[in-house]
């Protein structure tokens, strides 16, 4: 069955025409390196104008090009955010309700039920989002999409995991290609973590990506005794 296959990162991604926009959480094999990995796909050029920066514990998407960007909207947000021994990924500006609701008390689920999928009919791209305790033992998968074609109505679904060491859970927005794009189907999928640092998986998860339309990567391994974390960011395009 599905739920129990355990693949390893880039069997799970290689040869899916467009994935999207992908979150992995999981731990490593040696039970105490955390995993966190976050990319973006595009295939328009306003969504191609796209390059992740650092700031600090965070991360934030730029327009490579100020000049080219046509529309701000959905493309350029906080993909990560830091709160409280938490980490925060997700593809859209939910994340910064995530962390405005965590701030002030209440909890990731309490922040998604006041957020809906994106407003780009016919997509209705879904909001996936992930939670990662550092301090803790669990982290947390969310996506929240149509539940029908063009219905209005959303559905959002909730994933709690325990660390296990080895294994991570991937879930991103699109199925592959269409028109309009099919939404993610079924629960995250759990994969194995053999990589040892952030560099070697973000290798992994690029390489395993359609190369006409993968666009930027950001992995994070942190070790949970010592607090060393070691970053790994890869932008396809840079102004020129």
């Amino acid at each position: 069955m599905e739920h129990f296959e355990r693949k390893g990162i880039g069997e799970a991604l290689f040869g899916l025409p467009y994935p999207g926009r992908g979150i992995l959480l999981g731990m490593g094999e040696n039970g105490r390196d955390l995993f966190l990995s976050y990319f973006i796909m595009g295939r328009s050029e306003n969504s191609r104008n796209r390059v992740f920066r650092e700031e600090g514990e965070e991360l934030r998407i730029d327009p490579a090009c100020p000049e080219r960007l046509s529309d701000p909207s959905l493309v350029l947000y906080s993909p990560l955010r830091s709160v409280s021994g938490r980490l925060i990924v997700a593809n859209g500006d939910q994340s910064d309700t995530i962390h405005d609701f965590l701030e002030a008390g209440k909890s990731f689920e309490e922040a998604l039920f006041t957020r809906s999928f994106e407003p780009d009919r016919p997509n209705d791209t879904p909001r996936i989002s992930g939670i990662m305790d550092l301090l803790g033992r669990n982290y947390t998968l969310s996506i929240l999409k149509a539940e029908s074609p063009g219905s209005g109505n959303c559905a959002r679904y909730f994933y709690h995991y325990a660390f296990e060491p080895g294994l991570g859970h991937l879930i991103h927005t699109y199925q592959g290609r269409g028109g309009p794009l099919p939404s993610f189907q079924g629960e995250p999928r759990p994969v194995l973590i053999r990589e040892r640092t952030a560099e070697e998986l973000a290798g992994l998860i690029w390489r395993s990506l359609d190369p006409e339309n993968r666009i930027s990567l950001y992995v994070r391994r942190i070790d949970r005794e010592s607090g060393e974390k070691e970053n790994a960011l890869i932008n396809r395009f840079l102004c020129t």
